[in-house]
């Protein structure tokens, strides 16, 4: 009979356990730049998702650009620290939101960003559509 409660006890144990576990995983937080998306003047809908609201589309936007290797991307002759970093994409996509915005879209999509580096240079292309938003009318019945 004894042996049956013990069992019983570190099944209930590993029951409780394995319930903590699972519970503080979901606290904690995902990168605090994921949390922390910034915020465009226009929607922006990457290549593999799309808005839930017709639009048409007003213009193909395309940015390019190549930026010189610096000292510390060449040292020892190692292809180190290539290509832009978070916050360089950031403003790019920030610049091609604007002129978006100017055109008179509400959204951006189809946004692609394409990177690449040779011996002297990274260079970098982003692409887009930008797209006006259909008005909706309602539906009387």
């Amino acid at each position: 009979m004894k042996q049956t409660g013990i069992r019983r006890g570190n099944w209930l144990a590993g029951v409780i356990l394995l319930t903590l576990l699972v519970g503080a995983g979901g606290c904690f937080r995902p990168v605090v730049y994921l949390k922390n998306s910034p915020k465009y003047p226009v929607d922006v809908f990457y290549f593999n998702e799309r808005p839930d609201r017709p639009f048409d589309p007003i213009r193909e936007l395309n940015s390019t650009g190549e930026v010189p290797l610096n000292d510390r991307q060449t040292a020892d002759h190692r292809m180190v620290k290539r290509g832009n970093d978070m916050q360089q994409k950031e403003t790019l996509l920030a610049r091609m939101t604007l002129e978006a915005k100017k055109l008179g879209a509400d959204a951006l999509i189809d946004v692609r960003y394409k990177y690449y580096t040779s011996l002297t240079e990274n260079g970098y292309q982003m692409s887009g559509v930008a797209v006006k938003y259909r008005k909706e009318y309602a539906v009387e019945q």
